[in-house]
């Protein structure tokens, strides 16, 4: 959390056994709805992440604020992480006084595009410390919240999305970067944003955003999980002190939660929820004391468990949007758009390859999926998921693809790897490259029976190098089950 002017809390929560439940939470643009189950998530895993990121500090230096080899470092680890999970990551690079920052911004493949529910915590520290606490509980805590919801096998009604932040410490600028940039009809297309800065502070509270009247609904969400698990909770006013204020300057909803900084922890609060008064919340907060021996691992697991129960609560939350749709019958194509003539709709992954540019024609239509061909090093995707009935005795994946290039010889430089994404597991089951470009449409099948009963992501993951260009050209994909 960056360095505060001052803000305000009031006491407005102690929680008596019998009062609200979760299982009804209060519901915003639509009606109210009956939550899902709150997952377990792994505070083992979290404390894992966490030591990973004191190595990365220890490793460069003692820290990893931006603009020095820790902040990048961590931004890297991170983003492996998601990508080995399926998700489609974006890196966003800005200037800042200190140097080069990054934003990283995850998609999960599926849900609703026209509604989105953003989840983000910033990944940077001060100078003068690793930020084990500000703000590496936050950014582990949201990074296992997308891993768990990748392994869980749900489909999500809205588009869930992750952002990890770079320069939070120097005042939101990765945050004001991202949104400052994002088009008006993306910005309209997010319904909420969940933030978490400082989950695991070591004299914990329990402290609620309260500074977004558009955001009452999840606010209120949130209050009553905590209440549900008996655990005291208060407003606060953070003022703009996290990277939820660039949302909410667009007027998008947005709370958070925060555990307690540099201020002081009075006798009522002590009282109801322990720890010791007339200490700070965080006596490390902003030092190179805050290290992985600065986290109250009980702080840490509670807030772990409510972050996931937001993330499941909102990916099924009814935002007016349509609901996902149910699964065609046998012999019917599972996948959405699977031609792309209505664009890119119903497909994650990197804008622009899905076309009805010219230079390459589709098999049948105007569109296609034309991946690489760009002559540089880089990377697309495009992926959508899907369920494969408990009842198949038969599931194919098949696409129709031609490949041509200028590259030359044996070696492949340029590839397309044809991907199954199933929890944390990524098979790859073929790998088409510039080596025996065939520039005819041929079509090619896998079968997929042994996900039967899963929700996978079929991922189409194109790699091209600095040198010559390849073209991997899609048409006419199917996903079908007898």
């Amino acid at each position: 959390m960056r360095t505060p002017r001052s803000f305000r809390t009031s006491a407005l929560s102690l929680v008596a056994a019998g009062a609200l439940t979760a299982s009804v939470l209060v519901g915003g643009g639509g009606s109210p709805a009956v939550a899902a189950a709150s997952p377990d998530l792994s505070v083992t895993n979290v404390t894992a992440h966490l030591q990973q990121l004191q190595s990365i500090a220890t490793a460069t230096g003692g820290n990893r604020a931006t603009g020095r080899p820790g902040y990048k470092a961590s931004l890297d680890w991170v983003k492996a992480k998601l990508d080995a999970a399926g998700y489609t990551t974006t890196v966003q690079s800005f200037s800042t006084s200190s140097g080069t920052s990054y934003n990283l911004v995850a998609d999960w493949p599926g849900g609703d595009p026209e509604h989105v529910v953003m989840t983000g915590a910033h990944l940077d520290s001060v100078a003068a410390g690793p930020g084990i606490n500000d703000n590496g509980t936050g950014s582990a805590a949201v990074l296992e919240a997308a891993l768990a919801w990748a392994a869980s096998g749900n489909s999500a009604r809205n588009h869930l999305r992750f952002a990890w932040w770079g320069a939070e410490e120097q005042g939101l600028l990765g945050s004001n970067t991202y949104m400052s940039l994002l088009p008006t009809a993306d910005k309209d297309r997010i319904d909420l944003y969940l933030n978490f800065d400082m989950v695991g502070s070591p004299n914990p509270g329990y402290f609620v955003y309260d500074d977004n009247a558009v955001g009452n609904f999840a606010r209120d969400a949130m209050t009553s999980y905590y209440t549900s698990k008996g655990i005291p909770w208060e407003y606060i006013d953070v003022q703009g002190r996290s990277d939820h204020a660039s949302f909410r300057s667009y007027g998008i909803a947005t709370t958070g939660m925060y555990s307690g900084g540099e201020t002081t922890k009075t006798s009522a609060q002590a009282q109801k929820w322990g720890g010791t008064a007339g200490q700070q919340f965080d006596p490390c907060y902003h030092r190179s004391c805050d290290t992985i021996s600065n986290i109250d691992t009980t702080a840490l697991d509670r807030n772990l468990d409510m972050i996931g129960h937001m993330v499941w609560r909102y990916a099924d939350h009814d935002f007016g949007g349509t609901t996902p749709p149910t699964t065609p019958p046998a012999g019917g194509n599972l996948l959405t758009n699977p031609g792309f003539e209505s664009g890119a709709t119903g497909w994650a992954g990197t804008a622009g390859p899905i076309t009805n540019n010219t230079g390459r024609p589709a098999r049948t239509g105007s569109w296609k999926a034309w991946l690489g061909g760009n002559g540089s090093t880089s990377t697309e995707t495009i992926s959508q998921q899907v369920t494969i009935p408990s009842t198949a005795t038969a599931a194919s994946l098949a696409y129709w693809i031609r490949t041509d290039t200028a590259e030359s010889g044996s070696t492949a430089y340029d590839t397309l790897k044809v991907q199954v994404v199933s929890g944390t597991t990524t098979t790859t089951l073929r790998t088409f490259s510039n080596v025996g470009a065939n520039a005819t449409y041929t079509q090619a099948s896998h079968s997929l029976l042994a996900y039967k009963g899963k929700t996978v992501t079929v991922k189409f993951l194109m790699t091209e190098d600095s040198s010559l260009q390849t073209s991997f050209v899609l048409d006419d994909t199917s996903v079908t089950t007898s």
